[in-house]
């Protein structure tokens, strides 16, 4: 089983998921899709999603970030990510997803852009 840890800023009102391992579509991709959705009914508008130990993401869950994304643009609120690999920063390209996420090299930056 994935584990996602999670850092909440409260200060800054940002919330910060660190999934890790492979997301095919299993339990791990569940965890992250009600964690994200835990949050949301929190009525967080401020979340980041460092991908920096994740290796694979599949379609479902690209599918899990793209409707917690469409969650978030409704409630005014922000998905960020950051600290992709090459693959996922290509995948993310390849899908177009680039143009929906605002991606970052590191947290501190992710961090940054919400002020």
């Amino acid at each position: 089983m994935a584990s996602i840890k999670v850092t909440d800023l409260t200060d800054k009102g940002i919330v910060i998921l660190q999934p890790k391992g492979n997301f095919v579509g299993g339990d791990e991709t569940d965890e992250l899709r009600d964690s994200i959705k835990n949050y949301s009914e929190l009525e967080n508008k401020k979340l980041i999603i460092d991908l920096g130990d994740v290796l694979y993401l599949n379609s479902t869950a690209l599918g899990v970030l793209i409707s917690a994304h469409a969650n978030y643009s409704k409630r005014e609120g922000k998905i960020k990510l950051c600290q992709l690999n090459k693959n996922l920063e290509n995948l993310f390209v390849i899908t177009k997803l680039a143009l929906i996420f605002d991606s970052y090299p590191s947290q501190e930056e992710a961090i940054k852009s919400f002020e």
